[in-house]
């Protein structure tokens, strides 16, 4: 078990058990030798007596890196096959963001894991909602931010892709607003700059600023710190993409 927490990048609960549980189970059990895979067997809430990994009743109130970085590596792997076939810019941006954040070793494991994962089928859906079920919401946010960027590392914007995104954003229960203002900072829009805000173009001044503080407040790079440093920065250019929406806004309709 240590061995696996080395292996992660540190801090797994509740991707431990459910659906993500038994996928894993079966990766490692393909991987590994002398990993006893029955300890990572699905368990529905109830069964054992108990609840480990925090499977089976509360929710956990904030989420840990590896938790965070096993259900990017499965809703990517989704996002890939989708239009058919992975891209090597695609794995490309995986191993960069995975680099940033746990070096070379680890990342070289979990591009690993990734490989698996691409070729096996597995429901969607179900890791989905095991994911909105126990991830906080910003770091919701932040995994839907990175699948888009997974999707538009080809340059090409694919259809295919964009449906698995909104299906996913759905399972792990994203309000539409915050689904359509992180899609605008991906895919071309005449409205984008108001989609990423979550206004209309007939919002006046006013209802714009208070538009701009409320997101300023959701997608603050800080919401997210607790995931490590380099997601932080990750989240900085999300945060980023809010404050220029703004800016360009504010410059075309001359507001000082």
């Amino acid at each position: 078990m240590a061995k696996y927490g080395k292996w992660i990048g540190g801090g797994l609960g509740w991707v431990l058990g459910g659906p993500i549980g038994g996928l894993i189970g079966f990766m490692f059990g393909s991987m590994f030798d002398g990993i006893q895979t029955s300890v990572y067997q699905y368990q529905s809430p109830g069964e054992g007596g108990g609840t480990p990994y925090g499977y089976g009743g509360t929710t956990a109130s904030q989420t840990q890196t590896g938790d965070f970085t096993i259900s990017l590596l499965v809703l990517a792997a989704s996002v890939m096959k989708a239009d058919g076939r992975v891209a090597k810019s695609e794995l490309e941006y995986v191993r960069t963001f995975l680099n940033r954040q746990f070096g070379t070793e680890v990342t070289n494991q979990n591009i690993l894991m990734l490989h698996e994962m691409l070729q096996k089928d597995f429901d969607v859906r179900e890791v989905s909602q095991q994911i909105g079920r126990y991830m906080d919401y910003s770091s919701k946010l932040q995994l839907l931010h990175f699948l888009f960027g997974i999707s538009q590392a080809d340059g090409f914007t694919h259809e295919a892709e964009i449906d698995v995104i909104e299906n996913i954003s759905r399972y792990i229960n994203i309000e539409t607003g915050d689904f359509n203002s992180i899609k605008a900072m991906f895919v071309k829009d005449n409205f984008k700059n108001y989609k990423i805000l979550e206004v209309t173009p007939d919002a006046n001044n006013d209802e714009l600023k208070k538009a701009y503080r409320k997101m300023a407040t959701k997608y603050h790079p800080d919401k997210v710190s607790h995931l490590g440093a380099d997601i932080q920065n990750a989240a900085k250019e999300k945060f980023q993409e809010l404050n220029a929406a703004y800016e360009e806004i504010k410059k075309e309709r001359g507001i000082v």
